[in-house]
């Protein structure tokens, strides 16, 4: 027996009792169906939403997929990072370069996007991956704030003032740049399903359960003759390309990139919209994401400023009466009825 289908026979037993325990995991064709009603409503929005509204939206798709690429490390593999604002910012500002100097088609820019994250994320894991926990959070964060700070003195990005001039984006190279409002949602929103359902396929693989076997018993691992290191940084390479990509989202909706945007609060908006939509789920943290830009950004408003303030209760909120996040009430909810059939 091969140690990769070790690896996996520990984990079934594990899965197996999740299913018993996850009743959703018996209906998957009710799981598509909702699926489906949420990307037709997600598809829709630009025929009931104003242009605001509509790219605080287009914003939050591509925050939502920054979200995915904390949530892969932080809940599917167990290892909470505050270091993927770098790799976001590789292939936003990436993206924002070749937009300039090389080519608008948004299909070029994700590519090169996502290809600068992961090579990033694959030359500064090769050094985070050795460490765990604590020690582990803080190498992310300081990656993090290493290029935070790197991008703020490099003048051929703009430094301090960002990167500015970044035309729109076209789907095809050669072709007619998406102006209207609704054509670059379309585009963010395509991005968006594109990095997610990634993220989905390798959740639902061999690597994603080697993943949750590191998070579970990463000792185990070592003793049926895994190689963890390389377990882990291929996952973190795998995030940093997912990370990548949600920067070209996020430049394509924006058509600007500045260090701000790499600072410590958006790491921390990123690993508390995982503690919210319920670490490991994929689809929660999305849902976390979509509260922490709405909170911060639209309710924001209407309180002169004092998002963060009002989000920090929510946070406080939710740790008390959510201890799974979103997901977790779904389970709970689903759990209850199972047991009572």
């Amino acid at each position: 027996m091969s140690a990769t289908n070790t690896v996996s026979g520990m984990t079934a037993g594990r899965l197996g009792t999740q299913k018993l325990l996850h009743p959703s995991a018996q209906h998957p064709m009710l799981r598509l169906a909702v699926a489906v009603i949420i990307l037709v409503v997600l598809v829709a929005l630009p025929f009931v939403l104003a242009p605001y509204p509509l790219s605080l939206a287009g914003r939050a798709l591509a925050f939502g997929l920054l979200v995915v690429s904390v949530d892969l490390l932080t809940g599917v593999m167990g290892m909470p990072t505050l270091g993927q604002v770098a790799y976001f910012g590789a292939g936003a500002y990436t993206a924002g370069l070749v937009g300039i100097h090389v080519s608008g088609s948004g299909l070029v820019q994700l590519a090169v996007g996502t290809l600068a994250g992961a090579a990033l994320a694959l030359v500064t894991g090769a050094v985070a991956v050795r460490t765990a926990g604590i020690v582990f959070l803080m190498i992310t964060l300081a990656i993090g704030e290493l290029a935070h700070i790197s991008v703020g003195s490099l003048s051929v990005v703009g430094a301090s003032n960002g990167l500015a001039g970044i035309p729109p984006v076209s789907v095809l190279p050669g072709g007619e740049p998406l102006i209207v409002p609704g054509y670059i949602y379309w585009w963010v929103l395509a991005v968006f399903v594109i990095g997610f359902v990634a993220a989905t396929i390798v959740n639902r693989s061999p690597l994603g359960r080697s993943m949750r076997g590191v998070r579970d018993g990463e000792l185990r691992l070592r003793a049926l003759g895994q190689n963890t290191y390389s377990i882990k940084l291929i996952a973190y390479t795998i995030a940093g390309g997912v990370a990548g990509a949600a920067g070209t989202a996020w430049v394509a909706q924006t058509q600007f990139i500045s260090p701000g945007d790499l600072g410590f609060d958006m790491a921390a908006f990123a690993l508390l919209s995982v503690v919210l939509g319920g670490a490991g789920s994929l689809w929660g943290p999305v849902i976390g994401a979509g509260l922490v830009i709405f909170v911060r950004d639209w309710l924001g408003g209407y309180i002169e400023g004092r998002g963060t303030l009002l989000l920090g209760v929510v946070f406080v909120v939710a740790v008390y009466l959510l201890p799974r996040g979103v997901a977790g009430i779904k389970w709970r909810a689903l759990r209850r009825k199972s047991s009572e059939s």
